[in-house]
């Protein structure tokens, strides 16, 4: 039987062995990643950047492909079964996103992360497929005997971080995000069952960490798509508030019931129907409820809901150290008078967030380079760009609605 083929603007030609692979990729739970944008918010600032979830898990299949092939040819064993479980493991790996994907992780099922929802996801899917998902299980979870094909899947180096970087470069047209994927990917190797590369591959490793740092804030850190964020989240916070006063409000069903329930991540784990609920959501029900509340009675959510339905975002300034209370204070009285609103709703138009990225943290996971079987070197010992001491940039964006 002939393999899937794939057309993908960023790599070309992808080739999925027909089987499991392409029956998860058929599956529900996948096809909805198709209904989550990538960069939830990111097509404020740039239009183009309108992929989805699904296209980034087939890149980064793709990727894995490429890379399992590459260490195999370098003389690392791999059993068929283990090959097709840590593809199948990098296809899953979001399918427990929610709406427009990171932007409302703590605000519609806030305790329990994305990786928890993807985890609990591909248990139920095993359980369809007769146990064919335990060892991509093992993988995701980083309890199999290949510790480097967790690696590949979740570290500085895996298949994920590679392509977000490679599509959303493209998708934003932020040419300077863009790194060499397939460089990289070549001076992969395997020693003592880690991921490493080539120490003739630094400055690939070193381009790479600092395009990372640039899309971090020229892209997904951008202050106007943080003011596109803060305003859903506002939203959605004015909206759960008026539901738990007993108000009625116009929304999708299964969204309905997100925004009145706490769920926890047993609650999830008890009860499968609960999950299927959660696999119904995409971008489609934020944004049909969002334009319904534009004609709420409540002045505070028809505001909000038409500030970001219509574009009206938060102004945003921009500082190291995080704004008195004094500030804010002042702040939320001139907005009241200027909305005319309660002083006391003027927060929902007045917040201050701390924002972080660090380029490279030695401490939680490190890049290995392989000089020779004696000579391995941890990244920030060799490199001039990366240092152990290297400081996270932190910045405070504060949002006033005018």
């Amino acid at each position: 039987m002939s393999a899937l083929i794939i057309n993908d603007p960023v790599y070309g030609f992808t080739s999925v062995p027909r089987g499991l692979l392409t029956s998860l990729i058929a599956h529900r739970y996948f096809q909805r990643l198709g209904r989550i944008r990538q960069l939830g918010m990111g097509s404020f600032v740039y239009p183009g950047a309108l992929h989805t979830r699904a296209a980034h898990s087939l890149g980064a299949f793709h990727l894995m492909q490429e890379a399992l092939l590459t260490l195999q040819q370098k003389g690392t064993f791999l059993f068929d079964s283990e090959v097709e479980a840590a593809e199948a493991a990098i296809l899953l790996h979001d399918v427990g996103h929610g709406p427009f994907s990171h932007v409302l992780e703590r605000t519609l099922v806030d305790g329990v992360s994305h990786e928890q929802l993807s985890l609990l996801m591909m248990q139920r899917l095993n359980r369809e497929f007769r146990g064919d998902l335990t060892l991509a299980i093992n993988i995701f979870t980083d309890t199999s005997s290949r510790p480097f094909l967790h690696e590949l899947l979740s570290s500085q180096l895996d298949a994920d971080r590679l392509d977000y970087l490679c599509r959303d470069s493209f998708y934003c047209g932020v040419r300077e995000g863009n790194i060499g994927a397939s460089r990289m990917i070549k001076m992969l190797r395997v020693q003592d069952e880690q991921l490493m590369i080539d120490i003739k591959g630094l400055y690939t490793v070193e381009n790479y960490l600092m395009a990372r740092r640039l899309m971090y804030w020229q892209v997904y850190l951008h202050k106007t798509v943080v003011a596109a964020e803060e305003v859903l989240r506002q939203t959605l916070r004015r909206a759960k508030y008026l539901l738990s006063q007993g108000e009625s409000l116009a929304a999708t069903p299964t969204f309905l019931f997100f925004l009145t329930h706490q769920c926890s991540c047993a609650d999830f784990e008890r009860d499968e129907a609960l999950l299927d609920a959660y696999a119904e959501l995409d971008d489609s029900d934020v944004i049909a409820s969002l334009k319904m509340w534009q004609k709420s009675k409540d002045r505070i959510l028809s505001r909000l809901a038409q500030d970001y339905v219509q574009r009206h975002l938060f102004k945003v300034t921009v500082s190291a150290e995080k704004p008195a209370e004094e500030s804010l204070a002042a702040l939320r009285r001139s907005t009241a008078e200027a909305l005319g609103i309660d002083e006391a709703d003027a927060d929902y138009f007045v917040t201050c967030r701390r924002v972080n990225s660090r380029i490279y943290s030695p401490e939680s996971e490190n890049i290995w380079l392989w000089e020779d079987a004696d000579h391995v070197h941890e990244l920030a010992t060799v490199s001039h760009v990366v240092r152990d001491d290297t400081p996270s940039d932190e910045k405070y964006y504060t949002f006033v609605q005018r």
